[in-house]
């Protein structure tokens, strides 16, 4: 099984952990959903059925409480807080859709109030219904404005689902078998050291950043390079690695072009990931939390000089300015804003890592614990040095079965992305679940 930054969704850990937690009612759901819906991979069959889901907690049908550390990354702002809710009742109220060729007070807040956040020029922008469609979107304006169609990008990156966002991204999960992918992503290794051909170690970025100056000086006609300024898998590059890639992209006229779909909205400690780097990309792509855990929305922010394809169709999206969308993202934004977010994710974030490095001292299999914020992760690794992909799916349905969610992700690697809103308390909650999980471990 090629391994993926979600986790996979048949084993026999799953079907273990449904037969002994979930009733009839839950069961029926699943069989309907299993009969109604196509299966692939990540997310069918599922796991269980919800009911609720309120701040930091999901509540499933039988009424069980989980702590959400995974949240697919939307809920940056907890699910359900009161100012997106009323954002989103009064714009249903007021102007539930709006119709091509016309704009709104939402859309056009959106959009101001995001040129004001952003950093440099980023000042121009464009939305869609999904993070997928703001890569595309950044892909065919780094064609126009380059006049080359060729990209670099990382193996093992995610940038969305459709044809041509795998064609960029490197997860065999969704390339593997699909047939001829969109003509000209390059790949180069991204600095993980588990990963990196050149052996750099724990600080893998100058040979890697060299070695992408390399690929695009062989190929001479590259448009842009697309990548996630930290991975989602908690992989943090060095600080000299995005100022080096950035000085190569000035040296050749390459436009950078900075996935922060993720992550961004405040989760690493600051509004945009890429301002900690001291870099400002050409373009960058944000999603998921922009929509306050409820609406989906993403967006394009682009340098005012790329305005340049008032002729031609970038996105054309049906729900491009959905009023009801752009409202729970503009409230969004004001929430992570008025209530100092960035910071707090920052502070309780370094906090978290130091709990978990005490667990790491105990717990041998805890080989390495990262994290920027709150995106945090834990690496296991046996003895031996090999991936703990076994012990990883035990500790995640054991962690279930204790009220905490999280995801494991390419395969050994457990993610850990609370709302930045989440108490102190439960964050000291997942460590001592966690710890318990570990000790419980059958090896």
């Amino acid at each position: 099984m090629p391994q993926s930054e979600g986790d996979v969704n048949i084993s026999a850990a799953r079907e273990s952990w449904q037969s002994e937690h979930l009733d009839d009612d839950t069961r029926r759901l699943l069989e309907e959903d299993a009969r109604y819906f196509l299966h692939q991979s990540l997310s069918s069959p599922c796991l269980n059925g919800l009911s609720s889901c309120d701040g930091s907690f999901l509540t499933d049908m039988q009424g069980r409480r989980y702590l959400d550390f995974h949240g697919n990354n939307v809920h940056q702002v907890g699910f359900g807080h009161p100012k997106v809710k009323e954002a989103i009742y009064q714009a249903l109220e007021e102007l539930p859709f709006c119709t091509r060729r016309y704009t709104n007070k939402y859309a056009v807040g959106l959009a101001r109030k995001l040129a004001e956040l952003s950093p440099g020029k980023l000042n121009k922008c464009l939305f869609a219904p999904g993070g997928a469609e703001a890569i595309s979107m950044a892909i065919k304006l780094a064609r126009m404005a380059t006049g080359r169609f060729k990209t670099i990008s990382m193996w093992d990156s995610f940038h969305g689902a459709t044809l041509d966002t795998i064609s960029i991204g490197g997860e065999a999960l969704f390339r593997n078998g699909i047939g001829p992918l969109l003509p000209g992503p390059e790949h180069v290794p991204p600095p993980e050291p588990m990963q990196c051909p050149f052996r750099c170690g724990r600080h893998c970025s100058l040979q890697c950043a060299e070695y992408v100056e390399y690929v695009l000086r062989r190929e001479g006609d590259v448009a842009a390079i697309v990548a996630e300024t930290v991975r989602s898998t908690g992989t943090i590059p060095p600080p000299d690695y995005w100022l080096k890639l950035r000085s190569i992209c000035n040296r050749y006229g390459v436009l950078l072009i900075l996935d922060e779909i993720p992550h961004g909205l405040g989760r690493t400690g600051s509004m945009f990931t890429c301002e900690q780097y001291g870099i400002v990309p050409d373009m960058l792509v944000i999603g998921k939390g922009l929509g306050g855990g409820s609406m989906p929305i993403a967006a394009l922010l682009a340098r005012e000089d790329l305005d340049i394809a008032q002729e031609r169709a970038l996105g054309h999206f049906t729900h491009e300015k959905n009023p009801v969308a752009c409202a729970a993202a503009l409230a969004t934004l004001e929430v992570i804003q008025s209530e100092g977010l960035p910071r707090r994710a920052k502070l309780m974030g370094t906090r978290f890592l130091e709990q978990l490095k005490q667990l790491q001292k105990k717990h041998s299999l805890i080989y390495e614990v990262r994290g920027l914020g709150l995106l945090v992760a834990l690496v296991l690794r046996r003895r031996n040095g090999s991936p703990a992909d076994h012990e990883a799916e035990q500790i995640m349905y054991a962690a279930l079965s204790k009220g905490l969610n999280f995801k494991v992700t390419m395969g050994c690697i457990l993610t850990l992305t609370p709302p930045l809103t989440i108490e102190e308390q439960h964050l000291a909650n997942a460590v001592l679940i966690l710890d318990q999980c570990f000790c419980e471990l059958k090896t």
